[in-house]
């Protein structure tokens, strides 16, 4: 068979399972691709190019509506969207969505709902549920919490860039993650907002509290503490520069810490609580539960790597980082029929929302103390 009578064979069987191809002759599908990873609902614009076996499209998503996509080893749950760019190994939930001209990289992971506009560059960024970017944004190395529903959302506005690089020592580091919000109570939709203005940018590692809220056209360069309106101004800075110097290994050591701490806590929770509560007959929320949870494991290893390498060039002992197993306080189980994660956790009751809190900052604080000598 030739190249061309393959990718029309693999888009026939596409068609027979009920995917929507807007025009076939400009719509491409690797031979890796597994057809049965494809859901029936899924559509596919022209100049939509699917590539990489991990690549898996929930029921009802959408590639391309706006330009073309390149989309490979990435993963959508239903009525997910990349509305035009690249995508490589990215992780998108129930509703979620990214605009035209997007670039994905691997370590994105968008929740429910959670969205950006046009031209937005992530890596290694995790945005929780309803969380949105606006458009002209470069995100590498961040979490970003806050909010309740679409109404109310955590928010960054456009023209916003995350510093995620350091230029001290031989080669510089990235031992500089941010974190906008917190896991333990961001995870149960129900804290205040955040809003970075746009215009401007943030030099991690920078922690900003719920409730928060920067100015327009600045660089946040200090921390900004919960239910503050913060405007930094820049200060004069002219001195000697070797190109060698190095800082000391605090703060940012134990901020990348805590960093990942809040990651081991993510990753609980998606292990006990998001896919022990999905049942056998929602196959596709499963492999979408699945991947989240390999691309949070994939953000701590890279959070690993930036540390170690931060604290060897500084003569610092590289301290082990491992979670307990503590388990949820809560009786989890995968009842039928399915209820929507959100829908979910907006039901839970005042005391099981203090319990839930209460054991993922017991998850965050034990990786912490156990990285101390």
């Amino acid at each position: 068979m030739t190249d061309v009578a393959a990718i029309e064979a693999r888009l026939s069987a596409l068609a027979q399972r009920g995917v929507q191809i807007i025009d076939p002759r400009q719509t491409y599908v690797a031979p890796e691709v597994r057809v049965e990873r494809i859901h029936a609902g899924v559509v596919l614009h022209p100049g939509t190019r699917l590539q990489g076996a991990r690549t898996f499209l929930g029921p009802g998503a959408e590639l391309g509506r706006e330009g073309p996509v390149v989309a490979v080893d990435c993963v959508l749950g239903e009525k997910a969207r990349i509305d035009g760019g690249y995508a490589c190994g990215a992780v998108l939930l129930r509703g979620a969505s990214a605009g035209s001209a997007s670039h994905l990289r691997e370590g994105t992971l968008l929740e429910e709902e959670a969205s950006t506009a046009h031209a937005v560059g992530l890596k290694h960024t995790i945005v929780l549920s309803f969380g949105t970017l606006g458009s002209l944004i470069n995100f590498c190395d961040v979490l970003l919490t806050g909010g309740t529903s679409r109404e109310d959302h955590s928010e960054v506005g456009s023209g916003f860039i995350h510093f995620n690089f350091t230029p001290w020592g031989a080669r510089g580091d990235k031992a500089t993650a941010s974190l906008l919000g917190d896991v333990p109570r961001g995870v149960l939709l129900r804290e205040r907002r955040i809003f970075l203005g746009g215009a401007g940018g943030m030099v991690g590692p920078r922690q900003v509290g719920f409730g928060a809220v920067t100015g327009a056209g600045q660089v946040v360069r200090k921390d900004v503490p919960e239910d503050r309106l913060v405007v930094q101004p820049p200060r004069a800075v002219d001195q000697p520069f070797a190109a060698d110097q190095l800082d000391g290994a605090e703060p940012r050591a134990g901020r990348q810490i805590r960093y990942i701490a809040q990651l081991h806590a993510l990753l609980a929770w998606y292990r006990q609580v998001r896919l022990a509560r999905v049942p056998g007959s929602r196959e596709d929320v499963r492999e979408v539960m699945s991947a989240a949870i390999s691309t949070l494991t994939l953000c701590v290893a890279e959070r690993e790597k930036r540390l170690a390498a931060f604290l060897k060039e500084r003569g610092e002992a590289v301290p082990r980082l491992t979670a307990p197993e503590l388990a949820c306080p809560l009786a989890i189980a995968a009842d039928e029929p399915y209820v929507d994660h959100v829908a979910w956790v907006r039901g839970l009751a005042a005391e099981d929302v203090a319990r839930c809190v209460e054991w993922l900052r017991a998850v965050e604080s034990a990786v912490i103390a156990g990285a101390k000598p």
